[in-house]
């Protein structure tokens, strides 16, 4: 290979790399070096990271899944999911879980787009905003709960994974809402069909392990994944003709919900 195209692989490996690094930034709180940190300026660099979120939600996924099992020999199921799913708000910094609140306040206090919008920026959290955050902790510590033993670190995992997956495929399908400023807007924009099938490849590596313990089940999954997708991009487009870095976050949680939900549940 001529010198200069060891050098333009060289560069583009490089890049990925700050990209991968990157999504693990921008969807974690852990301090790596490189990636934003080190080209703070370079907005695209957040455009590459996306194709990397799965794989991102599948490492989330499975160091919960395995607190799970570990805090489980030690006490109560009940006791060890809610201790691990802490642990993950810690080290995610609850960020779907706030996007989660911000639209249950939103939609639910809210007439109007432009009354949406207004709350949706308010980092106030009221009644609406409480009882579904709540009702879906609930929702997923219950799932992650009912799983069986075997399943468990697996179908976690595939959850997490399914879920950020879900934001890279909202991305692609909605445009961001046009007057709004904000990432959603900057990173939304630059998301095409090879980021999404970048996302896909990395989602097939956090689904692979569940899907070859369920493999009908996890197909269940996905398809319900794309069809909760792509109804929540629906709403979120008729309601505010396009998405928010919330409405995104919120598609998130949702699919985990949905996926643990699918997955213990009683078939048969």
């Amino acid at each position: 290979m001529p010198e200069d195209g060891v050098r333009s692989l060289s560069a583009r490996l490089a890049r990925q790399g700050h990209a991968a690094i990157t999504a693990v930034q921008f969807l974690t709180r852990l301090p790596l070096p490189g990636g934003m940190n080190q080209h703070p300026a370079d907005r695209t660099l957040l455009v590459d990271a996306v194709a990397y979120f799965p794989l991102v939600g599948a490492l989330i996924g499975l160091v919960t899944g395995w607190l799970v099992w570990a805090a489980a020999t030690v006490w109560p199921i009940g006791l060890a999911v809610v201790l691990a799913v802490a642990v993950e708000a810690v080290l995610t910094g609850a960020f779907h879980e706030d996007a989660v609140a911000d639209c249950c306040d939103a939609f639910g206090g809210g007439w109007t787009r432009e009354q949406v919008l207004h709350i949706l920026k308010d980092s106030r959290v009221g009644s609406f905003g409480v009882l579904g955050l709540g009702l879906a902790l609930a929702v997923r510590v219950g799932g992650i709960a009912a799983l069986a033993g075997e399943v468990l670190v697996a179908a976690v995992m595939a959850s997490a994974a399914l879920g950020r997956w879900a934001i890279v495929l909202l991305m692609w399908l909605v445009p961001p809402v046009p007057e709004r400023e904000g990432l959603s807007k900057d990173v939304g924009q630059g998301v095409g069909a090879g980021a999404l099938a970048g996302a896909t490849l990395w989602l097939a590596v956090g689904l692979g392990w569940y899907g070859w313990l369920e493999p009908v089940r996890a197909a269940v999954c996905v398809a319900a994944v794309a069809v909760v997708t792509l109804g929540w991009g629906y709403f979120v487009r008729e309601r505010l003709g396009g998405v928010t870095g919330d409405t995104l976050g919120c598609c998130c949680y949702l699919v985990e919900c949905v996926t643990l939900l699918l997955a213990c549940a009683t078939i048969g």
